[in-house]
């Protein structure tokens, strides 16, 4: 059994703050070298991935899938997020996280998030089936500071769950396409190989189009 996992819908919920009354709807697909969410791996090898999004007048839907060797991962996601006149910028919403195989059983929590010029906050929390055995609460809370593409993230759990982790990265354009670098620190709570705490380094590339 995986301990945690979602897709890389994190920004989802603190980007969704346009004022714009037009409807968007985009699709994006991608490859990471390894997948890891909240300092906890989910496939180490490459990945694919895409999800689809709309977004009108600050509310904002979507889903995103990716392979996690024993099937998909399939997340579902939505919610509203608004930017107040003094550039603090709010949301709210909720994401489930399924599987067609077992890796792993289902996620769904609730999202709340602030961001303020290059500092954001990102508070969830929701219950673990966790199979045949007693449902579980958990709670995430994570800040991130981003400034010209290089962002720092420091990430843990909290209530059933346990472990925290820091995320090193730069992501930049190049050729039309999203390119990415970082580096996962994770402590021995989230490192479910050794036990140990682990260091990953992970490469990842996307693009994004208009539908």
């Amino acid at each position: 059994m995986k301990f945690f996992t979602k897709s890389l819908i994190a920004g989802a919920v603190l980007a969704a703050t346009s004022s714009a009354t037009m409807a968007d709807v985009s699709a994006n697909v991608g490859v990471m070298s390894d997948y890891f969410y909240r300092g906890i791996v989910q496939n180490t090898t490459a990945t694919t991935n895409g999800g689809v999004d709309f977004e009108q007048g600050g509310f904002y839907a979507g889903t995103w899938a990716a392979d996690v060797e024993d099937g998909l991962e399939v997340d579902v996601y939505g919610g509203y997020g608004l930017e107040l006149e003094n550039g603090l910028g709010l949301s709210a919403g909720f994401t489930g996280y399924y599987y067609t195989g077992d890796f792993d059983d289902t996620y769904e929590e609730i999202n709340l998030g602030a961001s303020f010029g290059i500092v954001s906050l990102e508070y969830s929390f929701g219950t673990y089936d966790n199979f045949d055995g007693p449902e579980m609460d958990y709670d995430f809370t994570a800040i991130t500071i981003e400034k010209n593409g290089f962002y720092g993230k420091y990430g843990s759990f909290g209530d059933e769950f346990d472990g925290s982790y820091v995320e090193l990265g730069y992501g930049t354009e190049i050729g039309g396409f999203d390119a990415g670098v970082s580096i996962v620190i994770n402590d021995e709570d989230l490192d479910l190989e050794t036990n140990d705490g682990t260091e990953t380094i992970i490469f990842s590339l996307s693009k994004s189009f208009d539908l």
